[in-house]
């Protein structure tokens, strides 16, 4: 057939083809591949690879792939990036959707890291660690042995941990290595706090003491309080240490010289917990900059403008039962943003601006939970069984960690979280060194640790 005659054969072919329903083409192409040789099919078979397995990824402009990609969860990802060096090539270069990926794990994101690479990999070591997490296989184990007699204080600070105890001496342990860097002798201790050079602590003698470390000696004796000091603070910049202690009175000293400049009178109860930390935000009862001082009783948590005046009148006094049915547990967190403690109704969380409660989370069979730390996604709480992580975002328990039988103080002082940074968001740094820290009945300290990525 001549070339024109077959060009207006094949025009009024196909002009018959498109008028046919599908069911027809489907016979006419079936029949025509029957007559067809040799030639013919191969011809087929490598005109249909190419008009079927059209490689979108590849076609496609780069910003309407990622688009794209957008819509696939992680896991999807993972497997469509052994496609081809192709896909993981463009898969990988998404950057936005590695790191949308590590946030909804509760990951930390620093957008200033635009290598897409590196946030596939940080995914990566995130799912690895979830993972840990929700195998409870996260953590690991260890003990401090050196005291003789029951510890009931500790305080934990970058990497070393304090314990006072019921033998007369404080000791400053490296949780790396668990090795003792410093032992001495001090009265009974209910509270400590440190830094490099000095020790504070609080005793069952009804006094407050500073203790240098490098040679054991006493600096400073605060004696004033009529009962026991549960708890302790300082602040160097002011030159100001606040206790709070059995006789319902919140005392204010100078630190340097061991004077008392103020009782703080008005609760009814012991004083187990008091906090001095700057406020971050502001009301019409403070601003940002503003040392703020914190303490708690059984019942009710008072506010004081510690850092305008000494002789400061209390700006608030917070609970959560006015018939006082309900007590608070002795844990209390403050941010300079956020109040939150925990009751056997759940945890109260009050914004410090405006004093109002924001929400109370109640995880199941909360009565016995104790608060450790609370941050901005994840919370650490435990009681006599488990230590458990929360995912603030969805009030679940996203793991647990099982505790020995420890000793429970009724204080709280003989149990801590140690770093605290992860709270805000794991990023792959942080999720390192002691997670919580206990006193056990055979005087040694019950460390859980996180354990290493491997």
């Amino acid at each position: 057939m001549e070339k024109k005659d077959f060009e207006a054969w094949l025009d009024n072919i196909s002009i018959a083809f498109l008028s046919l329903t599908d069911l027809q083409k489907n016979e006419t192409l079936d029949h025509l591949i029957s007559l067809s040789g040799a030639v013919q099919l191969r011809h087929l078979s490598n005109n249909l690879e190419i008009l079927l397995k059209r490689d979108f990824l590849k076609l496609l402009p780069l910003e309407l792939s990622f688009y794209l990609l957008k819509w696939l969860d992680p896991q999807t990802l993972l497997t469509c990036c052994l496609v081809s060096k192709q896909w993981n090539k463009v898969i990988s270069a998404c950057t936005e959707v590695w790191q949308t990926a590590c946030k909804n794990l509760g990951w930390q994101i620093d957008d200033s890291v635009q290598d897409p690479l590196h946030w596939k990999n940080v995914y990566l070591k995130a799912i690895l660690r979830m993972k840990q997490l929700k195998d409870h296989e996260a953590f690991e184990t260890s003990s401090l042995i050196g005291h003789s007699a029951r510890v009931y204080a500790l305080y934990y600070k970058d990497g070393l941990l304090c314990t006072g105890s019921d033998d007369l001496s404080a000791k400053l342990w490296d949780v790396s290595t668990g090795q003792c860097i410093y032992g001495i002798q001090t009265h009974t201790c209910a509270a400590v706090k440190f830094d490099e050079q000095k020790l504070v602590t609080g005793s069952f003698d009804n006094t407050v003491a500073c203790w240098e470390w490098s040679s054991g000696a006493k600096t400073q004796h605060f004696r004033g309080h009529s009962g026991a000091v549960f708890s302790v603070d300082y602040n160097d910049e002011l030159d100001i240490l606040v206790s709070g202690s059995a006789d319902f009175t919140v005392k204010v000293w100078a630190l340097s010289t061991g004077t008392c400049l103020n009782t703080l009178t008005g609760h009814t109860e012991w004083v187990t917990k008091v906090v001095l930390q700057k406020c971050k935000v502001k009301s019409l009862m403070h601003s940002p900059g503003d040392y703020i001082l914190l303490s708690a009783d059984k019942y009710e948590i008072k506010i004081w403008p510690i850092g305008r005046e000494i002789n400061c009148k209390c700006l608030r006094t917070l609970s959560v039962s006015e018939d006082r049915s309900i007590s608070l547990q002795p844990r209390l967190h403050f941010d300079g943003k956020y109040i939150v403690c925990s009751s056997a109704l759940g945890l109260y969380q009050w914004d410090f601006a405006s004093y109002d409660i924001l929400r109370v989370i109640k995880p199941p069979d909360f009565s016995n939970v104790s608060l450790l730390g609370f941050g901005e996604i994840f919370a650490l709480l435990f009681d006599n069984r488990y230590l458990y992580i929360m995912d603030l975002r969805t009030e679940k328990l996203i793991s647990r960690w099982p505790l020995p039988e420890y000793r429970k103080s009724k204080r709280g002082s003989s149990f801590l979280a140690g770093e605290m940074s992860w709270l805000n968001g794991l990023n792959g740094q942080n999720d390192t060194g002691l997670v919580f820290a206990t006193s056990m009945p055979d005087h040694s300290i019950h460390l859980v640790l996180w354990k290493e990525h491997g």
